[in-house]
């Protein structure tokens, strides 16, 4: 890659972490409100429900998105089929959400389930019809308009979400929030796009050729992050929300900063799947900053769980201390194999991905017949830590199968100093003596003290290694760029 394609590389995933950032800490403030207003039951009532018409819904994703992402110069026809055939995939989606809300009130053994699902049923109808066009903002890399997009909507089923919580003081709070937002999704749509969808299937074989492959393995993935809380949910509705509610929690460090990579990567390995050196040279990077910065942001997580728990959500919550702290690992799993979906992706290798998407469901559901009965969340969380770490090394193999020019030492040359020094930074923080000081200051002395651990831990590694060229050098460079910034600015003033 030259040295302008990594710098807009560079440039566009800081601006699109940022916004993901600004967008994300409503969420995280909309979370730890509502737990201070709200109980556990009333976030297992809606996880339950939003379990079976994410899996309805998911079973018809077609991944059209995907699709027009993808393809090199997508016509208009295009668009229009791909809106069309998500309207159909809405219409029969919400049509078994009613049908099968009986059984889903059965399943999970508690009626207030029922109402839910039917209004989510109508929200899954009214986002359907949002406008195809904003795909463009994606496709084209333009993050500023796709982060206005999901700001506003995000920030109007904040504001309507916290008022219903406060005024209700019930899960319906949530319920409206989210059915809120995608309404006003809908209406954002077509006011920031000129697109105009039209109804059409004129170019549905060419489409399905390769959503086909991108619908099994979103089955696959969706499987593999919801099949723990099926199991969950049969410990009802106080057990489904703490569960839920920890799963949300682990997942932000890691989240939050992967996902916007990955709104940045997906195009960027699409435009550059005909270079080949450059691709992999792309995706050596992305593998190494993804874990230098992830890893020790999960791994710092499940250390200070015990003191941001009960001072951010408070005392009712402490149960979930040890869930945030094991879900907190698995993502960590997944921050490493991150990047290698979107390469393949990139390559088009769609069946190769929807036979990878069902390597950790059936790892779970393995464990799970083996040691799950009779275990309690903590030990749901274990196996769900133990299949995604055995289809983590599975996944990693077929992908140097898959990729010929790529090797095994490469990967490894990426991961294994943040590894190393993540590891230096938990034991670190382990023995750090506990002093007699408010939460607030153990807190923050146990991120000061994990912070610095892992950064000089993390450039003795790298001096140890020599220096190699990879995502030290890559984020001290844009670290020194920054400073010089703004150096220079503040020398102008």
């Amino acid at each position: 890659m030259t040295h302008p394609q990594r710098t807009g590389l560079a440039v566009s995933a800081l601006l699109v972490i940022g916004m993901r950032w600004s967008d994300r800490l409503i969420g995280l403030v909309s979370t730890l409100v509502l737990a201070r207003l709200l109980v556990p039951e009333d976030f297992g009532i809606v996880a339950m429900a939003s379990i079976m018409v994410g899996l309805i819904d998911v079973l018809l994703d077609l991944g059209v998105h995907v699709a027009l992402i993808h393809a090199k110069d997508p016509s208009r026809e295009d668009y229009d089929t791909a809106w069309t055939l998500r309207i159909l995939q809405a219409g029969i989606s919400a049509s078994l959400i009613v049908l099968l809300t009986p059984l889903a009130v059965t399943y999970f053994g508690d009626s207030r389930v029922g109402p839910v699902l039917y209004v989510m049923a109508l929200s899954v109808l009214i986002a359907s019809s949002e406008n195809i066009g904003i795909v463009d903002f994606q496709k084209h890399m333009a993050f500023g308009q796709d982060f206005r997009f999901f700001f506003y909507r995000r920030l109007a089923g904040f504001v309507v979400t916290l008022a219903a919580a406060w005024w209700l003081r019930s899960y319906w709070a949530m319920v409206i929030g989210a059915l809120t937002g995608r309404v006003v999704g809908v209406l954002l749509s077509y006011h920031m796009h000129a697109f105009r969808p039209r109804l059409g299937l004129s170019k549905i074989r060419q489409l399905w050729s390769f959503s086909q492959w991108v619908l099994v393995r979103n089955i696959g993935t969706y499987v593999a992050t919801r099949v723990d809380k099926f199991v969950v949910g049969g410990q009802g509705a106080a057990g489904m929300g703490s569960y839920t509610l920890a799963d949300e929690i682990a997942a932000i460090p890691t989240t939050e900063l992967l996902s916007p990579l990955g709104r940045v990567l997906f195009p960027a390995f699409v435009e550059q799947r005909d270079r080949g050196d450059n691709l992999l040279r792309s995706f050596s990077l992305a593998l190494g900053v993804q874990t230098l910065v992830a890893v020790p942001a999960g791994v710092g997580l499940a250390m200070v769980a015990p003191q941001a728990v009960p001072l951010l959500l408070g005392d009712a919550w402490t149960m979930t201390i040890p869930l945030i702290q094991i879900l907190a690992l698995v993502n960590v799993v997944g921050a490493i194999t991150h990047s290698s979906i979107y390469l393949l992706l990139a390559q088009g290798r769609v069946k190769a991905l929807a036979a990878i998407a069902w390597l950790e469901p059936a790892m779970f559901l393995a464990l799970a017949l083996a040691f799950a009965q009779g275990a309690d969340l903590s030990g749901i969380a274990l196996i769900r830590l133990g299949a995604v770490s055995a289809g983590a090394m599975l996944f990693f193999g077929l992908v140097l199968r898959w990729t010929p020019d790529l090797r095994l030492s490469a990967l490894i040359g990426q991961i294994w100093r943040p590894l190393a020094a993540a590891g230096g930074m938990a034991a670190a923080l382990h023995w750090l003596p506990q002093p007699a000081l408010p939460l607030m200051a153990v807190l923050a002395l146990k991120i000061i003290v994990g912070a610095a651990t892992y950064a000089v831990l993390m450039l003795a590694l790298w001096r140890s290694a020599r220096m190699p060229d990879g995502a030290e050098r890559y984020c001290l460079q844009k670290i020194r760029i920054l400073w010089a910034d703004l150096a220079k600015r503040y020398s102008r003033q």
